[in-house]
């Protein structure tokens, strides 16, 4: 900057304050070029080891892959086989579908025991029920009815679908295993069911790998409420 004539005092003053004001400028400017490099510097080592990462992730993949077409050419038509599994839990989830659909009509049709409806055996609005039970077919396997009626609107309230059977040898068996194929879980009184239906419910779950719970005779809406297998006597399967 040029220096002002000597004889303007006010000049001097002015110049002054306008080179300190500069100075400051510059100082500003030094900093933020300083945090500049700083921030630059520092997303250039991330950027680095962001391409590591995909670097390592690739060849990961890679290897995977690799792993993958040695173990399809080890195990001959394992393609097939996992397809035809796939198709296989696919056409069992229809089956099921189909079966509970068929037990519907056949309760409305009057040709199988429905549950009774809500009566004195109802459990109040307040009493906590089992989350799991939210779009599971819930079979109930005993010949009390109030029971059969407490469960039914636990299990209805829980968004679930309830099935009842009651368990004598009596009872119709293609009843008894239609409703096993469309449950989902299936609750056994022990106490009271006939021999050769707790012979069947047994085989079923045991062929299936389905959830089935044996309870004593009071203890259905008891393990319900619950929620879960801490509260059953024993469980055959989860």
């Amino acid at each position: 900057m040029n220096q002002p004539p000597a004889d303007t005092p006010s000049a001097t003053r002015e110049y002054a304050a306008l080179a300190r004001q500069y100075g400051r400028s510059q100082g500003r400017c030094s900093e933020l070029l300083v945090a500049q490099a700083r921030a630059i510097a520092r997303l250039e080592a991330e950027a680095v080891r962001l391409r590591a990462a995909v670097v390592v992730r690739d060849t990961a993949l890679a290897f995977a892959h690799e792993d993958r077409l040695r173990a399809e050419a080890a195990v001959p038509g394992l393609p097939r086989r996992l397809a035809l599994a796939r198709r296989g839990e696919a056409l069992v989830e229809r089956v099921q579908r189909l079966m509970r659909e068929r037990l519907g009509w056949q309760v409305r049709a009057g040709r199988l025991p429905d549950a009774a409806a809500p009566g004195p055996g109802t459990v109040p609005a307040a009493t906590p029920v089992a989350a799991d039970l939210h779009r599971k077919a819930v079979l109930c396997i005993g010949p009390d009815a109030d029971d059969a009626t407490a469960a039914q609107h636990l299990v209805e309230r829980a968004g679930g679908q309830f099935l009842h059977h009651g368990g004598s040898d009596q009872d119709d068996a293609e009843a008894l295993e239609a409703s096993l194929i469309a449950a989902d879980l299936v609750i056994c009184q022990t106490g009271c069911v006939g021999h050769g239906a707790y012979w069947r419910v047994q085989d079923h779950c045991r062929r299936t790998g389905k959830q089935c719970v044996l309870v004593d005779r009071p203890q259905t809406i008891e393990w319900m409420r619950a929620g879960g297998q801490s509260e059953a006597a024993d469980a055959l399967h989860r």
